[in-house]
């Protein structure tokens, strides 16, 4: 078992098999399929590749993904049994564009864990929304924002919360 963020260890896919993900960045169309953890280490290639997809798409900065995020992404993804790409809202967020959304809008935090890379916005076009909210909060793993008018779940390894 991995530990994620302040909440109880989370079961991951057992450390000798390799974990993968597949995303879709819904603004530049980007996709990337990659195999991030092989069974034994971690693959710097595979995680550049995650990294530049999800990367802040208004000015392209680009940072890491938390790796915890991306063994919560792989959970909730067989725990779904979904075989379809994360549809990626927002990813990393730059400071200056983290910002600028907070001026703009009271549902954007000041201090965002996007901005660390341990927060994303998705849906997965083969689950409906409130189902994979459910799986979410059901793992108690970090914080879970439900967001159905703009048909996202917003994902964090912070501390367990939701809204």
């Amino acid at each position: 078992m991995l530990s994620l963020a302040a909440g109880p260890a989370l079961a991951v896919p057992r450390l000798g098999k390799p974990r993968q993900l597949k995303f879709l960045n819904t603004h530049t169309g980007e996709r990337v399929q990659a195999t991030y953890w092989d069974g034994r280490a971690y693959r710097p290639q595979a995680l550049r590749e995650i990294d530049r997809v999800l990367r802040d798409h208004r000015n392209g900065e680009v940072a890491a993904i938390d790796r915890r995020l991306l063994d919560l992404l792989v959970v909730l993804h067989q725990q779904l049994g979904s075989t379809a790409a994360y549809h990626v809202i927002s990813g990393y967020r730059s400071p200056a564009t983290n910002a600028m959304l907070a001026a703009r809008s009271r549902g954007v935090a000041k201090r965002s864990l996007h901005v660390d890379g341990m927060a994303i916005d998705v849906r997965l076009p083969d689950r409906t929304l409130a189902d994979l909210r459910s799986a979410a909060l059901a793992l108690k793993a970090g914080g879970v924002g439900y967001y159905p008018r703009s048909d996202f779940v917003h994902i964090d390894v912070g501390r367990p919360r939701s809204w």
